[in-house]
């Protein structure tokens, strides 16, 4: 069957296309899934280009959407031709965060899903929503779920709260789309006039041009009668945090998240301090989160956005095309 390997060697990562055999051995608590899709997330492009070391011929991605096509002898919970979703931490189950590294995640730390047939325990996926498609279903794992989290389990969103999200990657239009679905406010950033128009069309009820707005923390208050915001998806990272806690009410909540502007940075401490705001950092969610999350989906209006699509064989031009930050929603691959 075909698979996708990074190649690691002097320093030099790539993905090298190869031919493994199909797994058949079932122990009693695992199940065979055959992959249909999986989604690109900023954590796979940190692992594929070599910014964040993996071993070297490890197959990466950590989303999967797939059908089940065996089952362990003890497994109750799936039976064959079930649709299923992989899980970002596979051995956190449920409870308060049991894990402070990648050492479990698919792709990163164990082998991930740019294979077409895997074996894995049982409970290293969950069901996919009901009338979604591969492709959508895909989505969830990572981005979605790590939405959810932020807003939902930690967040404790309520109707008529605001809440900011930065740009229009695919944890930002998810936050986007989960806050409008429970009656709150959404304020988004964004430097594309073209991106601007379609967060408007999401439901976005102020967008900022970050670019025209460099400190666009003091439009957020201004937009909010000088309360700030209640909530904050802060996915930036070092270079925009300081500008999210200007932007957060006092008793606010702030979900670090991302690091894409970065890790390293200056910030004014005072913001965090004199308006006693809640920093909450968190990554992706466990396995009785992401549950909660499909069975909430069945009941929601939305789908998720989905920015384009590559087939298997191009998975190298996806990476390349997520490089590029011209997308809106998420990358997705089908087998």
């Amino acid at each position: 069957m075909r698979a996708i390997r990074i190649n690691n060697l002097n320093n030099q990562a790539k993905l090298e296309f190869t031919n493994i055999e199909e797994p058949n051995v079932i122990n009693k608590n695992d199940i065979k899934v055959r992959v249909y899709a999986t989604s690109l997330n900023y954590h796979d492009l940190g692992v594929v280009s070599g910014h964040m070391p993996t071993q070297n011929g490890r197959i990466p991605m950590a989303d999967c959407s797939g059908v089940v096509e065996d089952v362990g002898s003890d497994v109750t919970e799936f039976k064959v031709g079930d649709h299923v979703i992989s899980t970002f931490f596979p051995t956190w189950l449920n409870g308060s965060p049991e894990v402070g590294d990648f050492s479990t995640v698919p792709g990163d730390g164990i082998d991930g899903f740019a294979q077409e047939v895997v074996v894995k325990p049982a409970s290293s996926f969950t069901l996919a929503p009901k009338n979604y498609s591969h492709i959508q279903a895909a989505t969830l794992t990572t981005a979605g779920l790590t939405a959810w989290r932020a807003l939902v389990i930690n967040g404790q969103i309520k109707k008529g709260e605001t809440v900011l999200v930065l740009g229009t990657g695919g944890v930002s239009l998810f936050a986007l789309q989960i806050a409008k679905e429970l009656g709150a406010n959404v304020i988004a950033t964004s430097s594309s006039e073209a991106k601007i128009a379609r967060l408007k069309e999401l439901g976005a009820d102020h967008v900022i041009n970050y670019r025209e707005t460099p400190l666009w923390g003091n439009k957020v208050l201004e937009l909010t009668d000088g309360k700030g915001v209640d909530h904050v998806v802060e996915v930036g990272g070092a270079n925009t945090f300081e500008q999210s806690t200007v932007a957060c009410k006092v008793g606010g909540h702030i979900a670090l998240i991302g690091v894409l502007s970065g890790v390293q940075a200056p910030i004014n401490t005072a913001n965090i301090v004199i308006k006693q705001q809640h920093i909450k950092g968190l990554v992706v969610g466990n396995r009785e989160q992401q549950n909660q999350f499909v069975n909430a989906l069945e009941n929601y209006s939305f789908y998720p956005i989905i920015s384009n699509i590559f087939k298997f064989e191009d998975l190298e031009k996806a990476f390349e095309f997520q490089k590029n930050g011209e997308h809106f929603g998420k990358i997705c691959v089908e087998y």
